[in-house]
């Protein structure tokens, strides 16, 4: 494959009219930009800019252009109507984007043996003392700063910012990320994908070259999230259900191939290799790229939240919204909010029987508790070298739920020993080593470390970690193993919540009769219907997936079976694990139990649970029972794994094994037996969980570097049936109109080169009310399409039947489902339905309860805009585009809610929505709003005249009014809602550049 390094410029990256650059632009009123770099000899220059931080500074070029950034008349306002002020601006910058202002500092790094590994820039060489109290993943922005550093995109002003971490980052200061490389996979990706190809056809109408849309750096595609489990309990399922995965996806998949070849520098993983942050941590991380001799740390963002996993090798990365990432391939700099990092110490180790999974649950819980959205996460401390790399990844897979943008594990002797056994060349390891010890990135637990300083901490000893699981609605809703039982019946007699069900004691004991394929069965409150070792989190694991094969050979061995209705299934992350659970001798074991192998792809963990037997649906439905789904996953949100489990428990892979065999969450596990063996004997938890030696030892013969090394050579050569995928070569998309699954949208279809300003938002009607922590799987669900959902009705319409619907998430390339879809999960709690669950809604005028795409769409014909009040943690959950680009579609103008998940807000901002921040203490409730009233939003019309972060009054039809925060976090945001979108500021800003 290609390689584009960061130091690549693109045609886009000296715009004549970049409004990123112009934000970042008022920092050269205050510096110039032709200040010397530090000099390595010259120790008390502690970065190009920080003798002029506090004193006057002539006007940079842009100010001498285009005179004061926050000016009434602003730069935004201006470049509507100056081209040629513009073209002289460009040229003006021509030269000088392309040199770097750190160049003194790019260091030979010289091989052992003699030569040289590459060049690169060094932070030693900077001479400044802060940099050794810079927590590491710090260290890897400042890095990234100072190799992007043109004072064009990236400034001496930002590397300062980055160098002043400890003061700054308490300010909300912006700074430009360049990630090394984009991480995508199908549910995301196929949006992404059609987004690049639509951006063409823009490009093409508006006269402009439509190759500059391809990708700058790196693109990785992994297909995972298509395979549904259709067929379980049978050695046939992994053919079958690829069988049924290419008939119902071939069209996406096809068009996904013809991406790889029309764009370059992307490269598509086929379906049926394994789950995308599996694939990444054992293939695609680089962790220090070697480009044509630079030298620089592997950092990545990926429009999948869990792409976090990567922080557990030492690897940046962290989850964005489709739109960021496409604008990031695009050559754009992200802007972030320069992060607090909360410093997580580590101690000790765990006891015997505790696994991985019991870790994370127990670290979701406490970081959940201390508030870590926004913030980077860094573990250290002498517990951390007791963790094995990929029990660091676990931990840093499940980030999303604990609210941190990243989990940082930096890189020590833990990792390069992972490496080696993942296949990567000891010349690759050493030359990963010496780069990351040079610049002041790797940890070495056997020198004195120099403490770092960090935003807040927090310490953990190993020891004090314990069995859990966590559920039944939310991953930090954690549950000690011993008081299980308990917490089920307190969340049958709960209200209806978090954490309850409101079932009747006089119905808590009920049991459902029903008979399974001819065999007499019952069905009870908490019985296990679904049991599925599944997901990123877990799969990558050896311990935790060799621990559920001999929690498997023990239960066989004394003859303990699964009841055949519960649907048991197994998903590995990768080719790797069949390899070592094969030559373990223990699949077999797990095949007994029906825990067959059924894809390699993410399957119950999103949704893609396929049916249960219908008789097993028919007793749940017909008798009302709370049935449970216990997976090795990462979320379980209600109406996530299955729309008939209301109880979802997240649990390490051997617990899945003890629970099927329980057959029921409502057991003790401590005194009650799991079941009886073959000779009559009550077997209990003690007599089938393996000890944390007995499982280490079959890790250590088990898992072998050549497995790695044997199914990645052949990963991107596919399988007979992605091979036979005939696809165009043309670079341009040819869209069938009579596609159900590939659509063009309508984003750019009455674009011009003026940006369109402000949207005035002018009495507004509620089309929804919410309460607190509605998911981005509320919003934009992205499993099964329900039969009598307005997103049926248009495929039927098509001639499409039931049985080839496929899943929300399978169909996100055509915006016409995906818009009825927003808002379609069958559990949405809509507070103007009052209490009613399910997706409707109230069209206030007439008072007509329909679904809620009806509503929208009879709202926009009338002319009106809408708007949603929601609680806090308002988009949690996936990083989900079409949670913003659908009620983008439905007209939707404002989201006003008590807080925002942060990728989630991201991704209003980018499709111009304008996300709105009750008041501390306040929100619909204690504001009296019903969602009755019609809302008007006093924005000022001149985007110039708007600030990030500040206050704007809302007031409603009937007199109230109150006051919120506008959520555009930096300047960037701002342009980028002028614009419309980020997309639409993409195209402009490519079409004004001539280089």
């Amino acid at each position: 494959m290609m390689i584009a390094g960061a130091l690549t410029r693109s045609s886009s990256s000296r715009l004549s009219f970049t409004l990123s650059a112009a934000a970042k632009s008022s920092s050269h009123l205050t510096s110039p930009p032709s200040s010397p770099p530090p000099s390595p000899s010259n120790p008390s220059t502690r970065s190009p800019i920080s003798p002029s931080l506090h004193s006057p500074a002539p006007l940079s070029s842009f100010a001498r252009y285009f005179g004061d950034w926050r000016s009434p008349l602003s730069h935004r306002a201006q470049i509507r109507y100056s081209a040629a002020v513009a073209e002289r601006f460009e040229r003006h910058f021509a030269t000088m984007a392309t040199r770097n202002a750190y160049e003194s500092i790019l260091t030979s790094l010289p091989k052992p043996g003699g030569g040289e590994f590459g060049k690169y820039y060094s932070l030693p060489a900077l001479n400044d003392p802060r940099i050794d109290r810079l927590p590491y993943s710090i260290r890897i922005l400042l890095e990234s700063a100072i190799r992007n550093c043109d004072e064009f995109q990236v400034t001496g002003n930002d590397v300062e910012k980055i160098l002043d971490w400890a003061n700054t980052s308490r300010k909300q200061v912006e700074i430009p990320f360049k990630p090394a490389r984009v991480l995508l996979q199908d549910f995301t990706g196929v949006p992404a994908v059609v987004d690049l190809a639509c951006m063409r056809d823009a490009m093409k109408k508006l006269g402009s070259d439509s190759n500059k849309i391809n990708p700058l750096v790196p693109v990785d595609l992994v297909i995972d999230h298509s395979v549904q489990v259709d067929v379980a309990r049978s050695e046939n399922a992994v053919q079958a259900n690829m069988e049924l995965e290419f008939h119902r996806n071939k069209e996406r998949f096809g068009f996904l191939k013809w991406g790889s070849s029309a764009f370059h520098n992307m490269l598509v993983v086929p379906p049926g290799s394994g789950i995308v942050h599996q694939v990444n941590l054992e293939y695609l991380a680089r962790v220090v790229f070697n480009n044509g001799g630079m030298l620089y740390p592997d950092s990545v963002v990926g429009t999948d939240s869990h792409t976090t996993m990567i922080d557990g090798l030492g690897v940046a990365g962290w989850g964005v919204g489709g739109i960021e990432a496409e604008a990031a391939m695009l050559g754009q700099p992200m802007s972030m909010v320069l992060p607090g990092v909360v410093g997580f110490k580590l101690s000790g180790k765990l006891r015997n029987g505790v696994t991985a999974t019991d870790l994370v649950l127990t670290v979701t819980q406490m970081l959940r508790k201390h508030g870590v959205v926004g913030k980077f996460v860094e573990f250290h401390g002498e517990g951390m070298s007791e963790l094995s790399l990929a029990d660091r990844a676990t931990i840093a897979n499940m980030s999303p739920e604990y609210g941190a943008t990243m989990g940082f594990f930096p890189v020590d002797h833990v990792t390069l020993q992972y490496l080696k056994l993942t296949g990567r060349t000891d010349d690759t390891v050493a030359m990963i080593e010496s780069y990351l010890r040079a610049n002041k990135l790797f940890v070495d637990h056997s020198q004195p470390q120099t403490e770092r300083v960090y935003s807040s901490y927090l310490e953990l000893n190993l020891e004090d970690v314990e069995p859990c699981v966590s559920g039944p609605k939310r991953p930090h809703d954690r549950v000690p193993l011993k008081v299980m039982k308990a917490d089920w019946h307190s969340c049958l007699d709960n209200k209806v919540g978090f954490k309850g069900f409101a079932v009747p004691k006089e119905a808590q004991n009920k049991v459902a009769d029903f008979s399974f394929h001819g065999t007499p069965a019952q069905i009870k409150h908490g019985d296990v219907v679904i049991a599925a070792i599944t997901s990123c989190t877990n799969t990558s694991n050896p311990s935790v997936m060799l621990g559920a094969a001999l929690v498997a050979k023990k239960a066989c061995e004394l003859g303990l079976e699964v009841k055949p209705w519960i649907k048991t299934s197994l998903a590995p992350g990768s080719g790797v694990v069949t390899k070592y659970l094969e030559k373990s001798g223990f699949q077999k074991y797990l095949n007994q139990l029906g825990f067959n192998i059924v894809g390699y792809g993410c399957t119950t963990c999103i949704g893609n649970s396929g049916d249960l037997d219908e008789t097993v649906s028919a007793a749940i439905s017909e008798n009302d029972i709370v049935a449970a789904a216990v997976l090795s996953g990462n979320r379980n949100f209600e109406g996530r794994v299955h729309p008939l489990t209301r109880a979802n428990y997240l649990a390490s892979p051997p617990l899945v094994v003890a629970y099927a065999l329980a057959g029921t969450v409502n057991i003790d596990f401590e005194t009650e037996p799991i079941g009886t063996s073959k000779d009559g004997k009550k077997v209990y938890f003690k007599d089938i969980w393996p000890s944390t030696e007995e499982i280490a030892n079959v890790v250590q013969s088990s898992v072998l570097p050549d497995m790695f090394k044997g199914t990645y050579q052949a990963i991107t050569k596919g399988n007979p049936m992605w091979n036979q995928l005939l696809v165009p070569s043309s670079t341009l998309y040819t869209w069938d109109p009579s596609s159900t699954y590939i659509h063009e949208p309508p984003y750019f279809k009455d674009m011009t080169m003026s940006p369109p300003g402000p949207h005035p938002v002018k009495d507004a009607y509620c089309l929804l009310n919410f309460g607190d922590s509605i998911t981005t799987d509320h919003i934009s669900p992205a499993g099964s399409i329900h039969k009598d959902s307005p997103a049926a009705k248009y495929l039927m319409e098509r001639g499409v039947e039931r049985k080839d619907f496929n899943s929300y998430g399978s169909r996100r390339g055509n915006d016409e489902v995906m818009a009825r879809g927003t808002f379609a999960n069958i559990r949405l709690v809509n507070k103007l339905l009052k209490g009613e669950a399910g997706p409707k809604t109230v069209h206030i005028p007439s008072g007509e309860k329909l679904s809620v795409f009806d509503v929208a769409m009879r709202y926009k014909s009338e002319g009106h805009d809408t708007v949603i009040l929601a609680g806090a943690e308002y988009g949690s959950g996936s990083s989900r585009d079409w949670a913003a680009k659908g009620p983008m579609l439905l007209g939707v103008k404002a989201v006003i809610a008590k807080s925002f998940e942060r990728i989630h807000r991201s991704n209003l901002v980018g499709m111009g929505i304008i996300p709105l921040c009750f008041k501390p203490g306040e929100d619909a409730e204690t504001l009296g709003l019903s969602g009755h009233e019609r809302y008007t939003i006093n924005l000022p019309e001149s985007v110039s005249d708007i600030k990030p972060g500040q206050d704007v009054t809302v007031v409603t039809d009937n007199g109230k009014s109150f006051t919120c925060t506008v959520r555009f976090d930096t300047e960037v945001e701002l342009a980028y809602y002028d614009h419309g979108g980020i997309l639409p500021f993409v195209i402009r800003n490519l079409i004004h550049s001539k280089h």
